[in-house]
């Protein structure tokens, strides 16, 4: 098959579904032997939203006249002919064939003439290294690939040609005759696809060694995982489960004050509704009357399609109501209030809400956007534009599957934010947020929902456009979004059930800056009957092109559908094939790390594959690993899997598996972890980020966690790759890591409590008075003391090494050591580390009140009362001789001079005296009131409420309603010490 698109017309590498068979089929799945020629789509078709373009179509190129067949098997050819069966040099040996088994583009066999009729391009043979091998499914392994009739393979490869030309393996007819029986079987049943496709599965790559170890606690789940999907990991670090009767939120928190080595995951829930949806086709007398005449009609196909349709009886009567959820989605960071991710829910009977967590442990339902679009349908009489025909009668049974299937929700999904900027009456620019969620109904319609930021409810929705997609029976969307030339793109990726994939154009006129395509752009255009189970697009830099690209990925079966999309000057280039031979059962979930493209799969069996893509000259090839979940958790199902945002971590749905071939009696559904990175890794991209955000790379920081709190120091080579971004840059992310460091290194010399903290103390539990410093004295008193004072000692002293690092076979001297000569250097040594905790806190709080400063000076004009304390913030910051910052003297002198000796004091609202500014902390008036101070302004926090970072380093007030817009912004802004988010 080939695009064609005017007359740009291009050659690559793609495995759309063009074999023929000695038989004259066409045989699906795409083999990786397929060869394709794609097309430039013109750059007419791109770019601009309103004009025409050139109508994208698949012509089947003319095939060539096939080989005489040997009965039940391909064509054969003598060695050394034209297309021999030769190993090609110019592939690598894995790509041949994989352990020893034929792919399937491995059973044709094509003459040199009917390649050169296709315009294949065939690469120059180029000298490899004999030992370097990698295996990859999803490149051609060309004719010189194993077939049966070849001999033996050994080792799983085939041998390299010599000089004296093709060299034959010795026959193993057993193995070749099992192959063709099961090609026969998969021809002649007429099943569409090959018997053999999920035989074979390729041997994993032997270019790297992937490990990941397990991390604790796992989350064990109260109800049964429900949906497609049922995993989603957040911008934010939460991970949310869709099961039968709530959803599951996981949140993930480094927390610098634990000292224990788990994980710490803060665990909320949003539970479903307990009302049933009804989706608003009518009037509620008409509906009744409508719903009574199909029960009782006399034609079976009315009144059983009706009965047995849940959209339509969601309560379910003699049935369980349908309660739990179908799938979530999470909005980028940034749309709430708090500034953090949304969430949309979609439950089982249909109905979608958008949840906010706005007061930390709760969750609330901001809107119900089914009850919107159907109050909107009902308005515009069930029709999307005017040029549409009246609506029908609501008794007709196909007007009424049409009313349904229109507002039932299949999937949806949220943009990136889109920040455009307006103009305000004084002449100022402010940026202006909103963000898009495209929801695919049942019908193939998409619903477009504009809001404005932060979302706050139905007063923030801006705009709801229908788009028309024309695909049948609709299984998934995604967002295309493109950056070329500061141009950015956007379309929406809709997959099918009956296996085609396409990129719809998204209108954005309301959005200015944006742009998208003219036409649809088909992606796979076959309707092999194999669904779209999940679809996910991740931005890439193509090292060869020098320029932005996308790659899309979509779960098809047991295959993975890649494309890859470019614009080049001659237009949109689109490369696309097939990667076949993961998995043996079909995917159940698929996640992408958007950081680095890698994309991740997993099966039911509890097999996990890692596909890496490498880029080409021509288009793209993917590296895989296999992960066997089996040999971390033991013998597992697994229901889903999600990436974390870094990339540090992978979290996967799990319940028991079989055990002696037994299935077990009762499943436990648990969300557990694994790591994906190294320690190394994790630092190493924490000192490289261009987010320099600690918060939102609380996954790697959390494997530095791990990694510190188990070897009780902070590694060499760390502490100096810190030191010089600090000397070299100075930016305070920098130092916001290395305050992080050190509480996490002060964690690690602590003791661990034998008891849990929560635990109440024992009343009748004796205290040990030493009088001496010898241990003489505590050896009498411990033996007068009884057995339990020793049994307590002993829990103690096995919960303190079961916490410890169980590969270490000593612990520091210093903390084993019970006299007082070994206490005296562990506590100089906390001492120490408290000192530079003090002194990095220092440094960060100057910092900041730079930055208050600095919006103090840039929006004041005249000498005014700020409700900020100026006086008091210049006095703390010249009070310090040691401290000498050029910047900050400089910036303090303006400001002395717009104040005009003006002082503008804080006073204690109970007794009205001044508060002084002489702690960053807390103010405190003359007759002892103490008052925290807000650590974004540096206000006296006078009230009763307040907000806490995440990690509740100190507290900031809420705004005040008088409080100038820059103010606002101020008490927006995360924490100087942690970069967490305030609640």
């Amino acid at each position: 098959m080939a695009y064609r698109a005017g007359s740009v017309e291009t050659e690559g590498t793609c495995g759309v579904p063009g074999e023929r068979f000695p038989g004259g089929r066409s045989v699906w799945p795409p083999s990786p032997g397929t060869w394709l020629r794609t097309s430039a789509v013109s750059a007419r078709s791109w770019g601009a939203p309103c004009s025409p373009a050139p109508f994208l179509t698949q012509t089947p190129l003319s095939p060539a006249e096939p080989s005489p067949a040997q009965p039940g098997g391909p064509p054969s050819r003598p060695a050394g002919a034209p297309g021999a069966d030769t190993c090609r040099p110019d592939v690598p040996r894995g790509r041949q064939t994989a352990l020893g088994a034929p792919t399937p583009s491995a059973v044709r066999a094509l003459p040199g003439g009917e390649a050169a009729a296709r315009g294949v391009r065939r690469a120059r043979p180029r000298a490899r290294p004999a030992r370097k091998r990698r295996r990859n499914s999803a490149f051609p392994p060309g004719p010189g690939a194993w077939r049966p009739g070849d001999g033996a393979l050994r080792d799983g490869r085939c041998p390299r040609p010599t000089s004296a030309g093709p060299r034959r393996c010795s026959v193993r007819p057993a193995e070749a005759a099992r192959f063709l029986d099961r090609q026969r079987l998969g021809h002649l049943a007429g099943l569409g696809r090959l018997a053999t496709a999920g035989a074979f599965l390729p041997g994993p790559s032997a270019a790297f060694r992937f490990l990941v170890t397990r991390r604790e606690p796992a989350v064990k789940l109260q109800y049964a995982v429900s949906g497609l999907e049922p995993l989603a990991w957040s911008e934010d670090h939460r991970v949310s489960v869709s099961t039968a009767r709530s959803i599951a939120v996981l949140e993930l928190i480094c927390d610098v004050h634990n000292p224990g080595q788990d994980l710490v995951i803060h665990r909320t829930s949003v539970p479903a509704p307990l009302n049933s949806c009804l989706l608003k086709v009518g009037s509620k007398a008409e509906v009744a009357e409508c719903k009574e005449k199909f029960a009782t009609s006399k034609d079976p196909t009315v009144s059983q399609t009706f009965m047995l349709d849940r959209v339509f009886n969601p309560e379910g009567k003699a049935l369980p109501p349908m309660r739990g959820f179908k799938y979530t989605s999470w909005s980028p960071m940034g749309c709430d209030a708090n500034g953090r991710c949304l969430l949309a829910a979609l439950t089982m009977d249909n109905r979608l809400t958008i949840q906010a967590n706005l007061n930390r442990l709760q969750w609330v339902q901001l809107v119900d956007l089914t009850e919107i679009y159907g109050e909107r349908l009902y308005e515009t009489s069930y029709r999307l534009s005017k040029n549409e025909a009246p609506e029908g009668n609501l008794g007709d049974f196909a007007e009424f599957q049409r009313r349904h299937s229109m507002q039932t929700p299949v999937r949806m999904e949220w943009s990136g934010i889109c920040t455009t900027q307006q103009v305000k009456h004084n002449n100022e620019c402010r940026d202006v947020g909103s963000v898009l969620l495209a929801v695919l109904f049942e019908n193939g319609n998409i619903a477009v929902w504009q809001f404005q930021l932060p979302f706050v409810g139905k007063e923030s929705i801006s705009s709801c456009n229908t788009i028309e997609s024309g695909i049948n029976s609709p299984s998934v969307l995604f967002w295309w979004e493109y950056e070329h030339n500061n141009r950015k793109m956007s379309g929406l990726i809709v997959g099918s059930a009956f296996g085609p994939v396409k990129i719809l154009p998204v209108n954005l006129k309301a959005v200015k800056g944006y742009f998208t395509l003219r036409q649809p752009v088909v992606l796979w255009k076959e309707m092999d009957q194999l669904p779209v189970h999940s679809i996910k697009c991740v931005p890439l830099y193509h090292p060869y092109q020098k320029c932005s690209c996308s790659l899309v990925v979509a779960a098809r079966g047991s295959y993975v559908f890649w494309c890859l999309l470019l614009i080049s000057k001659a237009g949109l280039n689109v490369h696309n094939s097939h990667v076949t031979g993961l998995h043996s059962l079909p995917i159940v979930s698929m996640t992408a790390d958007k950081q680095n493209g890698t994309v991740y799969t997993c099966s039911s069996d509890g097999k996990v594959r890692q596909l890496i893509p490498i880029f080409t000259d021509v288009a793209l090839k993917f590296e895989h690993q296999l992960i066997k979940l089996s040999d971390v958790f033991g013998s597992v199902r697994t229901h889903g899997i999600a990436v974390s945002p870094c990339g540090a971590y992978l979290a996967v749905i799990t319940t028991e598996g079989m055990v002696n071939g037994l299935h077990p009696v009762n499943k436990n559904h648990q969300v557990q972890f694994v790591t994906l990175k190294t320690f190394e890794e994790a630092a190493a991209q924490l000192l490289e980020s261009s987010v320099q955000n600690l918060f939102k790379q609380v996954d790697l920081i959390d494997l530095v966690r791990w990694k510190i709190l188990k070897d009780k120091h902070i590694p060499q080579f760390l502490q100096e790759a810190l030191e010089k971004k600090i000397e070299s840059s100075g930016a305070t992310y920098f130092w916001r890591f290395k305050l992080f460091l050190l509480r996490i290194l002060y964690q690690s010399m602590q003791k661990t409590p034998s008891e849990a903290l929560w635990k109440p103390t024992h009343e009748d539990s004796k205290i040990l008075l030493v009088d001496s410093p010898g241990m003489g004295n505590a050896e009498e008193e411990q033996q007068e003391e009884g057995p339990s004072s020793k049994q307590a000692s002993r829990q103690g002293l096995q919960e303190r090494s079961r916490e410890g690092d169980p590969e270490d076979p000593t612990e520091d001297s210093l903390t084993q050591s019970g006299d007082a000569g070994g206490r005296e250097p562990m506590e100089e040594k906390l001492l120490e580390i408290q000192g530079k905790i003090e002194a990095v806190e220092m440094h960060l709080t100057r910092e900041h009140m730079k930055r208050v400063l600095g919006e103090v000076y840039l929006h004041t004009w005249i000498t005014e009362n700020t409700s900020i304390p100026t006086r008091g913030l210049c006095n703390f910051l010249m009070s310090d001789e040691e401290y000498d910052d050029r910047t900050a003297r400089v910036l303090i002198g303006h400001i002395s001079k717009k104040m005009n000796k003006q002082t503008f004091p804080e006073h204690c609202s109970l007794c009205k005296e001044i508060l002084p500014f002489t702690d960053r902390k807390q103010a405190v008036c003359s007759n002892g009131h103490i008052w925290l101070r807000c650590f974004l302004t540096y206000q006296s926090c006078q009230s009763l409420i307040y907000r806490r970072c995440l990690l509740h380093d100190s507290i900031a007030r809420h705004p005040a309603p008088d409080d100038p817009d820059w103010i606002k912004r101020l008490l927006q802004s995360p924490c100087p010490f942690c970069d967490s988010p305030v609640f």
